[in-house]
């Protein structure tokens, strides 16, 4: 296919089954195409609008026809029905696991042995990163993915078919290369992990929702993979990188490096960025604390540096051991752990009335960052680690993860130690709490519990939201204390007045502060949407509300299909917007902000006043003017597009300090690069 090409489909003239297979066959393969250029490549050759056109159409047909709709359909790409308990599937050849060191002269033996075994002064060997993630095996008949597994115990690994189908990173349907044609059986092995940005964004949602983070990006995508209901999983943000090939009917490789190169024909996603050649194994080793400098800095997790006999036929050579090749090794790096001394447990109340146990630690220095505090997830966690105030324990920092305690040095115990319980009233207002039975949640009881309405207005003023400058933590729980803010609306009630009778609070600040709040109400209808904190609505949630329902009024009466039929709102999301809604108080809170005046009705843009049309947008690195949200919040308000990918179509890359691959990609593909200072200065010009 031409990579220009789109194919046109006038749906009301298809009329018949036959007319209608040849446009479900034109639509499949346009869409699998360009899912290769936008989630393989990262490099999206249509627009958006286009895509979802091509999207809509097929969608359409297959409601029409759904005989014609296939296994292999871009549509069965948002998850299948659920499942009762995932099946076993066996492999056809054994996915063993790799030998693992932890030192330079563990990998100075395996050399030595490989160069004995092969009768070589120096062997050529391929270095490769150790994704930490979960190892999964594809399946391809004729083209087109038939099943997928974990590894499991190697022999046998459980059925995640369904799961890996929503995984856009995985070809449904293999590519056909002018020079490479794929095979008609191909077994080819990978990882499917979760990048640092995609982790954090799932912690704070599930934080918002008042549900434990992960513990790191791993168990997010094991847990994800895994799941009965592939819905689910098709929510959770999974990517994947393949590295290996199993079988190939047809094909005989002579290099692993061949194999690296090959598959990206396939329509493979392939980490050659990371991957070297390297002759010898010091050159692998140099690699390795390359690598390891890098490691904080690269956008997904690693914990090692897989080492590999380059070529095929030294590999088939040596073999294998009972549980392991000859021909590799995993060498991992020293983990992110520490120890210190664990002073107390904290409990915090959110703002929907979780409590969260919280470590205080004595501060220890993890990976270059200082910790003094660290999660202990709920009461069944602490009990189920056997956790002691002034226990010593081991702590982990895994990349921007948040720390978390793994577990007590018993050895280290004195006696002195006492075992942690709960409180039975909420620290904040001393009103009872209530515990599940399992221990994992307690809540407050008290729904105007100062914690809550501290954390709902702190959430309501910040940036994202009713972005309040000068309204920080200090002065709301200031003005909270002084009975001055009960709720939302009653900000937009604070005089000069009231607030110079405050301690630290003089007449120009004061004035200040009244200003901004006014300033506020200027604030765009999904800001404020955001701003109320409805569970599970995070900002591109409410951004897409509000250019969908365009009034409060609209959404508030919203219907569950209605809700459900947008894209990217589940079922669980639309039934939390109605619960909210359905809520007296929610409801007597928007008639209050009409009254305060703020904006609860999305307005339509004018086209003339969109200096920033048919321009993309992407942000790299640290800003510090404003955060990556408001920056594209920016862009898309005078028209313009940001995305998360530099392709050809970017206009222009902003990039601030530390930048990273984007940035080395924009100056591959000739795009702009803008300072922070020159997108400033493009923004008032």
């Amino acid at each position: 296919m031409n990579k220009e090409t789109i194919p046109t489909i006038d749906i009301a003239k298809i009329t018949t089954k036959k007319d209608a297979r040849i446009a479900i066959k034109k639509l499949s393969d346009a869409i699998h195409f360009h899912n290769y250029y936008y989630y393989v490549l990262d490099s999206p050759i249509i627009k958006d609008r286009e895509y979802d056109k091509l999207l809509f159409q097929l969608q359409e047909l297959e409601e029409k026809y759904p005989d014609l709709k296939t296994a292999t359909s871009p549509t069965q790409q948002v998850g299948g029905a659920p499942r009762e308990e995932l099946g076993l599937i066996p492999h056809p050849i054994p996915m063993v696991s790799l030998k693992t060191v932890y030192n330079e002269d563990d990998v100075l033996s395996f050399d030595a042995s490989c160069r004995t075994d092969l009768s070589l002064l120096e062997v050529e060997y391929i270095a490769e990163l150790k994704f930490d993630g979960l190892a999964v095996e594809l399946v391809y008949e004729n083209g087109e993915l038939v099943v997928a597994s974990t590894r499991g115990d190697g022999q046998t690994g459980e059925d995640v078919t369904a799961n890996v189908k929503t995984i856009k990173e995985v070809p449904l349907i293999l590519m056909s290369h002018k020079d490479v044609k794929p095979p008609a059986r191909l077994v080819i092995r990978g990882e499917v992990y979760m990048s640092h940005a995609r982790f954090n964004e799932l912690n704070k949602r599930r934080e918002d929702e008042e549900e434990d983070p992960f513990a790191n990006p791993r168990n997010a995508a094991a847990g994800a993979l895994r799941q009965l209901d592939p819905a689910v999983t098709a929510k959770r943000p999974l990517q994947i990188f393949l590295y290996g090939v199993a079988e190939a009917t047809g094909y005989t490789f002579e290099t692993q490096w061949q194999v690296l190169n090959t598959l990206p024909k396939w329509g493979f996603k392939v980490n050659l960025q990371y991957s070297r050649i390297c002759n010898g194994i010091n050159e692998a080793l140099d690699f390795h604390r390359e690598v390891n400098e890098k490691r904080d800095d690269l956008p997904y997790e690693i914990d090692g540096v897989v080492i590999k006999i380059n070529s095929i036929a030294q590999q088939e050579k040596l073999g294998m051991r009972v549980r392991d090749p000859r021909w590799a090794i995993a060498y991992k790096f020293k983990a992110r752990q520490e120890t210190t001394k664990l002073l107390d447990i904290t409990v915090q109340v959110g703002r929907t009335g979780r409590l969260t146990p919280v470590a205080e630690l004595a501060p220890v220095n993890i990976g270059g960052v200082e910790v003094s505090r660290a999660t202990l997830h709920n009461l069944s966690e602490i009990e189920r680690k056997d956790i002691r105030i002034g226990d010593t324990v081991i702590v982990e920092r895994a990349g921007d993860v948040i720390p978390q305690v793994v577990g007590p040095v018993e050895e280290q115990r004195t006696g002195s130690e006492k075992k942690y319980n709960l409180p039975k009233s909420c620290p904040i207002c001393g009103k009872a709490i209530s515990v599940s039975s399992d221990k994992k949640y307690a809540e407050c009881t008290n729904r105007s519990c100062p914690a809550q309405l501290r954390r709902s207005i702190g959430h309501f003023v910040c940036k994202a939201g009713m972005d309040i400058e000068g309204l920080g933590w200090k002065r709301v729980n200031q003005l909270i204390d002084a009975g001055l803010v009960t709720g939302f609306a009653s900000l937009y009630s604070l005089t000069v007045d009231d607030l110079t009778n405050l301690d630290r609070f003089g007449d120009r600040s004061a004035r200040s502060l009244v200003d901004e709040i006014t300033k506020s109400k200027e604030r765009p209808f999904h800001s404020v949407l955001f701003g109320l904190g409805i569970p599970l609505v995070g900002f591109q949630t409410a951004k897409l509300l509000a250019k969908e329902f365009r009034s409060v009024d609209r959404l508030m009466n919203a219907k569950l299909d209605e809700l459900i039929a947008i894209d990217t709102i589940g079922p669980e999301m639309a039934q939390s917007i109605i619960t909210y809604f359905s809520d007296n108080t929610a409801r007597k809170t928007i008639t209050e902000l009409k009254k305060a005046g703020l904006n609860l009705t999305a307005k339509e843009a004018v086209p003339s006043e969109q200096p920033f049309s048919g321009m993309t947008f992407v942000f790299t690195g640290t800003l510090t003017k404003w955060n990556r949200d408001e920056a594209s919040e920016i862009v898309e308000n005078l028209g313009g597009k940001a995305t998360s990918s530099v392709s050809a179509n970017t206009t222009y890359v902003v990039a601030g300090a530390s930048a990273g691959s984007k940035l080395a990609k924009a100056n591959q593909l000739g795009v702009k690069v803008l300072s922070e200072e020159e997108f400033a200065a493009l923004i008032k010009s």
